[in-house]
């Protein structure tokens, strides 16, 4: 039985791209080494969803599978493991690669540097090492919207110069977009990098700005609003981030020779920060207070996708509204959270 790897599957992206892959029936092994850089609980009720008991999900180099679908398991496991993860390669047939694992953050990575390292640079190393021993055909890997920097030029361009990174996160991405082109230039597999822009939606990041504020607006606390409300974001609701990954799977690399590939995938409609604070107001029903703070380090005032290429070959088509996007992730915010903690 063939198997597409998605590593980060009790992540955001990587648990709901698991769901679609699997409702389209592939057979799935999902990897994650579940840190603790936000509440494991969530992670754990990701996989839960996915049928994977958490009993199961906690043993390291436990390969468990799922009671609710028969195409999946999951195995606990660093990236950075040079003896377990190419034992992995080795015991599984893997079509296709998707690595959505990473240390995740922009502004964590300025106290925790040593954490990127090990994990989106040694990890997608130990990554592209096993892909290029096992006769992987395609690696699809996420890349990161911040890698542009303080990019002035609008829409952000995969052709836009980005050799000023501003955060050592922006710095490790734009160091796997380089290593992969080196290993399909040397071992001619093919490799896919996407730039993801702004991701919110259900079962989102605690870290993330939809999470944060709909947490501090629903426990009474005032909101953090950075350079004081002057940012824009192109946020990009999870169904279309997942329905563009998910074409780029389904149909492969388009007939080429040029074995590795870029793109930008994002709503390409940014929207003001206040403006979005305003829809999760109107939504949940309250005005909140707002502690106005400066510019953070590592951030950036704007970003803004160019996905024509992704429209093109993949026939991309993000289509979420604010509203809708919004709304969907509240009503998740409150059913889990009611159910979890009794809010």
């Amino acid at each position: 039985m063939d198997y597409i790897l998605v590593t980060g599957a009790a992540g955001f992206i990587g648990f709901h791209l698991s769901k679609c892959l699997l409702d389209q029936g592939y057979s799935v092994i999902g990897l994650d080494n579940i840190n603790d850089y936000y509440d494991i609980n969530l992670k754990y009720d990701r996989l839960k969803e996915l049928g994977v008991k958490r009993t199961d999900a906690e043993e390291y180099n436990n390969l468990s599978s799922s009671t609710k679908f028969d195409n999946f398991k999951f195995i606990r496991l660093n990236l950075q493991d040079r003896e377990q993860l190419p034992n992995l390669f080795k015991d599984y047939n893997f079509s296709k690669v998707c690595n959505l694992a990473a240390q995740a953050g922009v502004r964590y990575s300025i106290d925790n540097p040593e954490s990127y390292i090990d994990s989106n640079i040694v990890g997608f190393l130990n990554l592209l090492e096993c892909c290029r021993h096992n006769n992987i055909n395609h690696l699809i890997f996420a890349s990161s919207s911040s890698v542009y920097g303080q990019n002035d030029k609008i829409p952000f361009s995969v052709e836009d110069n980005v050799d000023q990174p501003i955060s050592l996160y922006a710095a490790t991405k734009k160091s796997n977009e380089l290593m992969a082109y080196t290993y399909s230039h040397l071992y001619g597999f093919k490799t896919t990098g996407l730039r993801f822009f702004t991701v919110y939606g259900p079962w989102g990041r605690p870290d993330m700005a939809m999470f944060l504020f709909t947490d501090a607006i629903m426990n009474e606390r005032p909101i953090k609003v950075f350079n004081n409300g002057n940012l824009e974001r192109d946020f990009t609701y999870i169904d279309d981030i997942i329905e563009g990954v998910f074409k780029i799977i389904d149909k492969g690399t388009l007939s080429t020779d040029d074995k590795y590939a870029l793109y930008n995938i994002g709503n390409s409609n940014p929207v003001k920060l206040m403006d979005f604070i305003t829809e999760i107001e109107r939504k949940i029903g309250v005005t909140t207070k707002k502690e106005m703070l400066p510019m953070q380090p590592g951030d950036v005032t704007r970003t803004w996708a160019d996905v024509e290429s992704l429209k093109k070959d993949y026939n991309y088509s993000p289509n979420t509204s604010v509203t809708k996007g919004v709304g969907e992730f509240i009503d998740w915010y409150k059913q889990y959270y009611r159910k979890n903690k009794n809010i």
